[in-house]
């Protein structure tokens, strides 16, 4: 088991899109990953789940794996936390016509 905790970067926190890439990121690893908020912990494979915990901009979290790439997973996780969920940036030519 590998634990981290990370500080969320972004305002909005874990809302709607950056939960989608959160649970996009997770998805792609072998392991099970829990994201722990206080005393809660969801599946951090879940879009729900991940709504649920109402995650905001300053809030602390833990990510946690469990698995044969459990290290790699939360260190990937942790890298797009810190990013403030910027991996996926908004193409300019959507902002334009409101596609984004």
């Amino acid at each position: 088991m590998y634990v981290k905790e990370v500080v969320v970067q972004n305002q909005v926190g874990l809302h709607a899109r950056p939960a989608t890439f959160f649970t996009q990121k997770a998805n792609e690893f072998k392991s099970s990953i829990w994201v722990e908020k206080e005393e809660r912990r969801v599946n951090a494979k879940s879009l729900l789940g991940i709504l649920s915990l109402g995650i905001i901009g300053g809030t602390k979290i833990r990510i946690i794996a469990d698995g044969t790439d459990e290290e790699m997973a939360v260190e990937e996780i942790i890298k797009l936390v810190q990013s403030g969920f910027t991996e996926h940036p908004v193409d300019e030519s959507e902002k334009v016509n409101g596609n984004f």
